[in-house]
């Protein structure tokens, strides 16, 4: 038998997990102080769901579960390699959210402010940074087609991240229609925004001349190509200058509303600014869409954006949908590394009882303890000073004895 877990999947040692339990816990006290309600779905879903969900490379990475029984001996025999299976395990909580909205709606508010925090499932290829199982802690807001609710969102989202310390950070902000308003105004084709989007989202790493030169390796028009590189070496790339071609200018409208109300929410905690690079990979994106990065940290913390069509794939009718998941796995990764400590709430205590002890008396004992002490009932070690002194490196920051009234200190000189 193995004792190690699967590629990509981890066990968590006690610290590690008291960790996770008290961000995931600070995280919540935000999120339901705001309004949120926290949900459940399944971890696996029906596999039609998943294929149609719009999830971008991620479709590639779904676990697929098969078939059993007679189906799946029927499906065997077919040679149909879609055949064998019927559901799989989410990838993302995005998905079973909409199928959750369109099968309860008439029972939840409008609009539906949501928490999901629970783990998704990819079938990646394992490295640093890359997990098969994590967990995703999103908030959404189902319900609300103004610009209202993705202010709501980066304010909530910003108000958890400086909740467990995360301070010294930047909210990207772009909206989708007006880069792909701005790349139809240069003459790309309607067909080929996704892939010129893509290239677009490399400006940051490959500069302008690379991202033309992507372009022109897709055989991209020549004009709409040399149309672009001579925008982008012109000067700043700024919001006025893409807002202005696109034929509707609420666009560029919304999103100075966005920038601005939110700067003035954030009293100069983190800041907010357009980032005209950003796209998001997750097809299902609409409109606005935002991400979290902090100058000393690679990568981002946190990511969403608007989906206003997902939700409509079940109802047959468009349901205006924000969410905004905070990227718990990383920033658990990065505390662990700073050697964060979670802040005791209570100090943990150690009730020590010897084996002729009446655990009935231990046990009461131990509950009168817990009105002011963390307790933990242990046997009492032959060797007791190993015993305190393995506490202490615990955790605990005292020692008590079932057969007398001492209180021992931990740590303290004789």
């Amino acid at each position: 038998m193995k004792t190690n877990p699967l590629k990509g999947m981890k066990d968590y040692l006690p610290p590690e997990q008291r960790l996770r339990d008290y961000v995931q816990g600070e995280i919540l006290k935000v999120y339901r102080a705001s309004g949120f309600e926290r949900i459940g779905t399944p971890i696996l879903e029906d596999m039609e769901n998943l294929d149609k969900s719009e999830g971008g490379d991620n479709l590639n990475l779904i676990f697929k579960v098969l078939k059993r029984g007679d189906k799946l001996d029927a499906a065997l025999k077919t040679g149909e390699e879609k055949e064998l299976s019927d559901m799989g395990m989410r990838y993302d909580l995005t998905l079973p959210l909409s199928r959750y909205y369109a099968a309860n709606r008439d029972k939840l508010p409008t609009p539906f402010k949501v928490i999901q925090t629970d783990r998704v499932f990819r079938a990646e290829r394992p490295q640093k940074g890359r997990m098969r199982e994590f967990v995703q802690c999103d908030i959404d807001i189902i319900g609300d087609e103004s610009i209202h609710a993705e202010i709501e969102l980066i304010d909530v989202t910003a108000r958890a991240l400086l909740k467990i310390g995360f301070g010294d950070f930047t909210i990207n902000i772009n909206d989708r229609r007006l880069l792909r308003g701005m790349l139809s105004a240069m003459g790309f084709a309607a067909d080929t925004l996704d892939s010129v989007c893509i290239s677009f989202d490399k400006l940051d790493k490959i500069g302008a001349d690379g991202v033309a030169d992507e372009l022109r390796e897709k055989n991209c028009p020549t004009g709409a190509v040399d149309a672009l590189t001579e925008f982008l070496h012109k000067g700043e790339f700024d919001l006025a200058r893409v807002a202005s071609y696109c034929d509707d200018p609420t666009f560029g409208e919304n999103l100075r509303c966005v920038i601005d109300t939110v700067t003035a929410l954030s009293n100069g905690a983190y800041r907010i600014q357009y980032c005209p690079s950003l796209v998001r990979g997750q097809g299902y994106y609409t409109g606005i869409v935002f991400e979290v990065v902090c100058e000393n940290f690679s990568g981002a913390v946190a990511g969403g954006g608007r989906y206003d069509n997902m939700v409509g794939k079940f109802l047959n009718q468009q349901v205006p949908a924000v969410g905004f998941s905070i990227g718990f796995e990383r920033i658990c990764g990065i505390l662990m590394e700073q050697g964060f400590t979670v802040p005791e709430e209570k100090e943990k205590l150690a009730l020590l009882y010897r084996s002729e002890a009446e655990f009935l008396d231990v046990m009461k004992k131990a509950a009168a303890l817990r009105a002011q002490y963390a307790v933990t009932i242990l046997p009492q070690a032959k060797k007791l000073g190993k015993q305190l002194g393995t506490l202490e490196a615990q955790g605990f920051s005292c020692a008590a004895f079932a057969d007398n009234d001492e209180i021992k200190v931990l740590g303290a000189q004789e």
